[in-house]
């Protein structure tokens, strides 16, 4: 009964790890072919990418930008 148990849990988390390693392989086995072939990576989506590092310097400097002290609201009130 403790082998059944045992080969049970064993074979559930080499499922799962199996499956763990496919859907984090499998969207981006072509690019992983090219790689070990030696050909260069191609972005598709350069814009993309230029849109997303323009969002982060427009972020950095939002948050960079000096703010006002906030008032404490007990002293505003006496």
């Amino acid at each position: 009964m403790m082998t059944l148990v045992s080969f049970a849990v064993f074979a559930g988390t080499l499922g799962v790890s199996v499956y763990a390693i496919a859907a984090t392989v499998a969207p981006r086995f072509d690019r992983i072919l090219a790689a070990l072939r030696g050909q260069p990576q191609v972005d598709r989506h350069p814009l993309a990418a230029l849109v997303r590092a323009e969002q982060r310097i427009a972020v950095r400097r939002w948050a960079a930008q000096a703010r006002p002290a906030p008032t404490n609201r007990m002293r505003a009130a006496a």
